[in-house]
């Protein structure tokens, strides 16, 4: 998993990375559109015939004489530069990247996993997460080695330690150290937007990244597969019964859903189910009231929680014992079907043709016999019954994944 949330959300963002807030403005899952145009060469600037231009909602490139333009998800515009070769005339120092990237600093989990995708681990130098949050192996290899050092939280940064690992750039979802980042000279790429990451942005992100590192081949073999993945759902779940689903938590003093124009509610609809939250439309995690919440959460037939399983949390009683007002919906009653999130799920976007699947197979499991869950757990009812599925899994090994 995507991460432009205050200091105190923070948990919840590692949890829902995968939802992000990079994104689009398109809510309908039958809008759409599986298509191959990764270049369109009718969007060209004036005086740049025949230049190459991506656009994902906020993002966008655009492939110039001796070098590309970027515009990043704040609307700030940079320059990737061969190495070597003469920054173009009208940038600033800062929004100069020298490419491909050799070192980057990443806070966001989801950008860890798209590079991941373009085979670009060993750039990897720097991460806000320390090694013990790590559960993919490619990460802890490269702590183990050495390679990679850890800075300190998202909220609490050590600039000295960030400086001293020499990264090209820094990727983040917080556009707030960008000042900060100027004055150590270090080129910054924010990587999210005040508006949810729609299905089209989350499985094409990985092309905007692309550029910057020289690996437009891998971009597009992870997107076809992805694409592939997407046809095989609608298809698989085409005439089946539409149940109700929900994606969000009660916390202390705020209640946050997935909006409808999230990717998570785009892809429910496109497995052939209803989103109890489609009208809600904003950031990544926005704010509802309980009212609605309960509310919605009556009518729910499958509730997905941001919550991952962990010490307090394994089952529906863990869940209600968190916070009783819970208790109002269906799917937390045992007649109801629940699911959490595992450790390693919010870092396995690499994965994400699985994790399509996955959220499918959990709507639909008629369409997907067999299917075994690797992301998601769904919650027993008592606390006995996961403490028994919890030694069960650690048997076999779940909770982390191999690259």
């Amino acid at each position: 998993m995507r991460e432009r949330l205050i200091p105190t959300l923070l948990a919840v963002a590692a949890l829902v990375v995968l939802s992000g807030c990079r994104g689009e403005t398109s809510a309908s899952a039958e809008r759409i559109e599986l298509t191959d145009e990764y270049v369109n060469p009718e969007n060209t600037f004036a005086g740049d015939a025949g230049a190459r231009f991506l656009n994902l909602g906020e993002y966008s490139i655009v492939r110039k004489a001796g070098y590309v333009e970027v515009h990043d998800g704040a609307g700030r515009t940079l320059a990737l530069v061969p190495r070597g070769a003469t920054p173009p005339e009208g940038y600033e120092p800062s929004m100069i990247i020298p490419m491909p990237v050799e070192r980057v600093a990443v806070y966001s989990n989801f950008d860890v996993a798209m590079l991941h995708v373009l085979g670009r681990d060993e750039a990897i130098v720097a991460l806000t997460a320390p090694e013990d949050k790590w559960h993919v192996d490619y990460v802890k290899k490269g702590y183990e080695e050495g390679r990679i050092t850890y800075v300190g939280e998202p909220g609490s940064i050590d600039y000295e330690r960030l400086k001293t690992a020499h990264p090209d750039m820094v990727m983040t979802w917080d556009p707030s150290i960008v000042p900060m980042m100027d004055s150590l000279g270090i080129p910054v790429l924010v990587t999210s937007t005040p508006v949810a990451t729609c299905l089209s942005t989350q499985i094409r992100f990985v092309e905007f990244l692309a550029p910057f590192f020289g690996e437009e081949e891998k971009a597009r073999a992870f997107y076809q597969r992805v694409k592939g993945a997407l046809e095989g759902i609608r298809a698989k779940t085409a005439g089946l019964p539409k149940p109700k689903a929900m994606w969000g938590d009660i916390y202390e003093k705020r209640v946050l859903v997935e909006p409808g124009n999230a990717w998570v509610a785009e892809l429910i609809g496109l497995a052939q189910s209803d989103y109890l939250f489609d009208d809600v439309y904003g950031t990544s995690c926005i704010e509802v009231s309980i009212e609605r919440f309960l509310y919605s959460g009556s009518d729910a037939d499958l509730y997905f929680t941001y919550r991952s399983v962990g010490k307090s949390m394994y089952s529906k009683e863990g869940l209600l014992r968190i916070n009783p007002l819970l208790a109002g919906l269906k799917p937390l009653t045992p007649a109801g079907k629940s699911f959490a999130p595992l450790p390693h799920y919010s870092q396995s976007a690499d994965r994400l043709d699985d994790l399509l699947i996955e959220i499918s197979a959990i709507l639909h499991p008629e369409a997907y016999p067999g299917h075994e869950l690797e992301y998601f757990t769904e919650l027993p009812d008592t606390d006995a019954q996961a403490a028994a599925k919890l030694k069960e899994r650690e048997k076999d090994g779940s909770g982390s994944r191999s690259s």
